[in-house]
């Protein structure tokens, strides 16, 4: 097998797992209960809170566990959005986000608040400029992906922080999940920074929203008691203790993964560029882990099952998009709806080997091939 889709998920460290199954058989104490096990259990919960907020150099105070980076986004932007409407009802956004961005922000468009998405650039940076003359008295949020999902665009995130340092009325959120444990980006100017384990190496389930100290909102879910009062139910220790871990193993050594990545991706761009027919979507300001490409002319679907076939698992768009539909965020950044039907994405890690990318690479050629010769016999038989 070639897996070839990181960026949807990744395999779970054996570290983590036995972290996991460890907490799962030694603490069964729920850490809200007042006995014995349950101050072992909560001792434990704080431990890895402890290590979490050092890693991400923030306060455990500002460390709140949900299930994902979408329970995240959510609750970062209407959680703000209601708190703080009497301030105005203004956020910004862009058109690179993810759809548990997107999703929220239209639902809170029908009641009453308006969104204004940032220009790109022509290598899908947002433009600067066009953010400043965005954002007004009444402008209250603005939220954005440090690295889009799809196309792997790295945004100048740390000077958004500090331009909106003169905005105190207008707080900042960041979607970190494909950033964290890939890239380093400082959290200073950040006011809420969502990301999610199964991104790094973790288990399905857990993540969590950084809310620096000040700034309130009501909780999406209420009702019990739990390591804070934004997030309700149970805490889930056993993930919360495997969060930890997954953190400090994504972070150890991460220059020497990150130029491990480079080079692969270099590779696997100089090979897909001698390919005709192949455009390739992710600007040279993409992280080297996401590279998204298009083939006008042979639908994404078709040709990520015929290269399932061959037991190498690409993406198209990401797995949180409906299907069928253009990528927005191709369009925003190619302005080309070819290219933005047709898109499909390669993400890679450390883990990944030139060996694997090599084999892809014959295999998309193969099977392009054979896609492209019965195109042809279908379109001669037609005007037969």
């Amino acid at each position: 097998m070639i897996y070839l889709d990181y960026s949807a998920t990744t395999p779970v460290e054996e570290q983590v797992l036995e972290s996991y199954v460890k907490a799962c058989k030694n603490f069964i104490g729920n850490p809200n209960s007042l006995h014995r096990l349950g101050v072992e259990a909560n001792t434990l919960i704080e431990d890895a809170t402890k290590q979490v907020a050092s890693l991400l150099k923030v306060k455990p105070s500002e460390v709140i566990y949900t299930s994902g980076s979408s329970e995240s986004n959510n609750t970062a932007i209407k959680g703000i959005a209601f708190k703080y409407q009497n301030r105005g009802k203004h956020i910004i956004a862009t058109e690179l986000e993810h759809s548990s961005v997107i999703a929220p922000l239209q639902y809170l468009t029908n009641l009453g608040f308006e969104v204004d998405f940032v220009k790109l650039n022509a290598i899908g940076e947002i433009d600067l400029e066009h953010l400043k003359s965005l954002l007004r008295e009444d402008t209250i949020l603005v939220t954005m992906a440090s690295v889009s999902s799809e196309i792997g665009i790295l945004q100048p995130i740390e000077e958004v922080g500090k331009l909106l340092k003169s905005y105190p009325k207008c707080l900042f959120h960041v979607d970190m999940t494909q950033s964290i444990g890939k890239v380093n980006i400082s959290l200073e100017n950040i006011d809420l920074i969502s990301l999610s384990a199964h991104k790094f190496y973790g288990m399905k389930g857990i993540g969590v929203l950084i809310k620096k100290e000040g700034i309130s909102f009501d909780p999406l879910i209420h009702g019990g008691k739990s390591t804070t009062v934004y997030r309700s139910g149970t805490p889930a220790l056993p993930l919360i203790v495997s969060l930890s871990k997954a953190l400090r193993l994504s972070l150890e050594n991460l220059e020497e993964k990150q130029e491990e990545v480079k080079r692969l991706n270099f590779y696997l761009r100089e090979e897909l560029n001698k390919i005709e027919g192949i455009h390739i979507n992710s600007s040279n300001c993409a992280i080297p882990h996401i590279l998204n490409f298009s083939v006008p002319g042979i639908r994404p679907e078709t040709l990520q099952h015929a290269l399932e076939e061959k037991n190498i698992f690409i993406s198209t768009q990401t797995a949180c998009s409906k299907g069928g539909s253009p990528s927005t965020a191709v369009m925003a950044v190619t302005h080309n709806e070819d290219y933005a039907v047709s898109s499909l994405r390669v993400s890679i890690s450390h883990k990944t080997t030139k060996h694997e990318l090599s084999l892809f690479v014959e295999t998309l050629k193969e099977v392009l091939e054979r896609l492209k010769f019965t195109h042809e016999r279908i379109e001669k038989n037609s005007r037969s």
